[in-house]
């Protein structure tokens, strides 16, 4: 298993509290699918299917798509759905956070594999669907970010709706029509944002004589290191605090605070960066960071191709 997988499933572990779960992780973490797969069947057999057992099997089925076990991965992420739709479905996906967890990720395996099967249009009929029997729960955004993975790239971008910002004012996308924008969505506290900000700040200073705009959205959380429960006056103010600090150094940088605009580009994942071109056509949806290697290119893409339309649409209107 690659470094960064299995630190994930190290750093999930620090946050279990069920042992079936962390002994679930720590033998994914070692590449030992087979001692992971019977901690879960024990602990079904012990206590039968819980919250927490669905949880680890879902651990099971992503782990298994990370490391390209294609059908063993489909097969688990099938069998926690069908266990959720038998057991606990009357209580709903958010009665237990372990629930949430696991059915978020089960839909999301279950729709990457039909489409790394070419069946791309069956994996968006799937999301779809469960996309509307959860849209007013917790893994609505989860299910609409890979709905956006599959279907938002070659399609006007959503528009960016919000009562609050940071800084300036910032201009609508129909405002920014004629110029490639990036955005990135940001929250104060993700590490990987802050990972990625010099990229998205030299980015920014490369690009700006070709136009480029870039746009960082956050949202309230409804919490901040200090205190649990914070009013969203105090969690603006954060905000603000760990935007000065980190990321105010992004040249031109504007940033909404619109939980409208996370749930519009579905970004239960942060950072999520995307790509938008003069047309106002979205040329790249990536959550999670990326590396300049994987960025810049893009960015490079969408400036030149849409700079050479722009320029030969200006021309033909002049004529």
């Amino acid at each position: 298993m690659r470094v960064r997988h299995a630190a994930m499933f190290a750093a999930a572990i620090l946050t279990c509290r069920a042992d079936v779960i962390s002994d679930t992780l720590n033998a994914l973490n070692s590449g030992d699918f087979a001692r992971a797969e019977s901690v879960v069947r024990a602990d079904q057999m012990a206590r039968g299917v819980t919250p927490e057992t669905l949880e680890a099997e879902s651990w099971i089925a992503r782990a298994n798509q990370m490391t390209k076990r294609d059908q063993a991965a489909e097969t688990e992420a099938k069998n926690v759905l069908a266990q959720y739709d038998r057991e606990f479905a009357r209580r709903g996906v958010d009665s237990d956070p372990h629930l949430a967890t696991a059915l978020g990720a089960a839909i999301e395996v279950h729709a990457q594999a039909l489409a790394a099967q070419g069946q791309r249009a069956a994996a968006l009929a799937f999301l779809r669907t469960e996309f509307t029997r959860f849209a007013t729960t917790s893994i609505a955004a989860r299910i609409r970010k890979n709905i956006n993975m599959l279907a938002l790239v070659g399609h006007t971008a959503p528009a960016i709706e919000a009562s609050q910002w940071i800084g300036a004012r910032p201009p609508s996308l129909a405002q920014l029509r004629g110029r490639p924008v990036l955005l990135f969505f940001w929250a104060h506290w993700c590490g990987d944002c802050k990972g990625d900000e010099p990229l998205i700040a030299q980015i920014a200073r490369d690009y700006a004589s070709k136009g480029l705009a870039v746009i960082g959205p956050t949202q309230l959380y409804g919490y901040t290191p200090q205190n649990e429960s914070a009013p969203a006056t105090e969690e603006l103010a954060w905000t603000e605090r760990v935007f000065n600090r980190f990321y105010a150094d992004i040249p031109g940088i504007s940033v909404p605070v619109s939980p409208a605009a996370f749930r519009a580009y579905g970004a239960s994942t942060t950072p999520t960066i995307v790509l938008i071109d003069r047309r106002g056509i979205v040329r790249l949806y990536h959550p999670g960071a990326m590396t300049a290697a994987e960025l810049k290119p893009e960015v490079d893409r969408v400036v030149s191709e849409s700079g050479r339309e722009h320029a030969a649409h200006a021309s033909a209107g002049g004529q």
